[in-house]
């Protein structure tokens, strides 16, 4: 079961002030949930992230800045953190015959275990 901690909530709010592309999705979903939703609001983040990656990010984004922030997250060993990161944002990247599933081999070496854990088919 996944839950909203005030962890996870911190979470959306240091990613969106370390990766400044986020911030029109961010008030969006605050608008539309009423407040933050860390995982719903994660989808948009593995969006932009891998458009970013495969250069279709209109916006700015910068895919390499979200992995390194996520990597430096995930190094902490915060429950409702790692819980975000592992379920929203690893386990909704792209699947191996799907645009984009090459951002995979840029993961960080924490990221990069903890996907092999969740999805050890790729």
């Amino acid at each position: 079961m996944t839950t909203t901690t005030p962890s996870s909530v911190q979470l959306v709010s240091d990613l969106v002030a370390r990766v400044p592309a986020f911030r029109d999705a961010y008030h969006t979903h605050v608008f539309h949930q009423g407040g933050v939703l860390p995982h719903v609001f994660f989808w948009n983040v593995v969006q932009g992230t891998v458009d970013s990656f495969l250069g279709e990010a209109g916006d700015g984004s910068d895919w390499r800045r979200t992995l390194d922030f996520l990597e430096e997250q995930s190094r902490r060993g915060v429950l409702g953190v790692d819980e975000v990161i592992v379920t929203s944002f690893l386990g909704d990247l792209p699947a191996p015959h799907e645009p984009g599933y090459e951002i995979v081999g840029q993961l960080g070496p924490v990221l990069a275990a903890r996907f092999l854990r969740v999805r050890p088919g790729g």
